[in-house]
């Protein structure tokens, strides 16, 4: 059985926003293409304990540029795929901008979980609608991805494995 698919969004997931800056959360500043990023601390080691239960694919307007600069910063293999999104059209307005890659990339049999921190109705919709388990994890940008929220899918990647498996 191939494992699940765990689709990351980057900004809001790892890269964190909305804080305090007087008392911001443990992490540090990468440059990407001259834009600092707020990376958090925490995002290398939480996705390293999911990368053994998941097959990792960055889903994040970053695309390709999420291999390029967040492996070394992160300590993650480098070749995690990506999904490509289509430019902004009219028929995005019927749902979520990111939904109509997943589905060319997931399709409707294969298990997914997907961590970002700007979903909306017709996500919820869409997950609902999957022919395959799914599981939305939402994020606080100021915070990002946390323990609890990384416990919560291994246990539910777990939970997917055939008995016995």
């Amino acid at each position: 059985m191939d494992l699940p698919l765990l689709l990351i969004d980057i900004d809001g997931v790892i890269s964190l926003f909305g804080f305090d800056a007087a008392q911001p959360p443990p992490g540090r500043f990468l440059l990407v293409d001259g834009i600092p990023h707020y990376l958090s601390a925490d995002a290398a080691e939480l996705l390293g304990v999911l990368r053994e239960h998941f097959e990792l694919v960055w889903c994040s307007g970053w695309e390709e540029k999420a291999d390029e600069y967040l492996p070394l910063a992160l300590g993650l293999p480098r070749g995690l795929r990506h999904l490509t999104f289509a430019p902004a059209g009219a028929d995005r307005a019927a749902r979520h901008w990111k939904l109509d890659a997943i589905d060319t990339y997931a399709g409707q049999d294969r298990p997914l979980a997907w961590i970002d921190d700007q979903f909306d109705h017709t996500c919820e919709a869409w997950a609902a609608s999957r022919g395959a388990p799914t599981r939305l994890v939402a994020t606080d940008p100021a915070v990002g991805l946390t323990a609890r929220q990384t416990a919560m899918l291994r246990a539910w990647a777990l939970d997917l494995r055939p008995a016995g498996g």
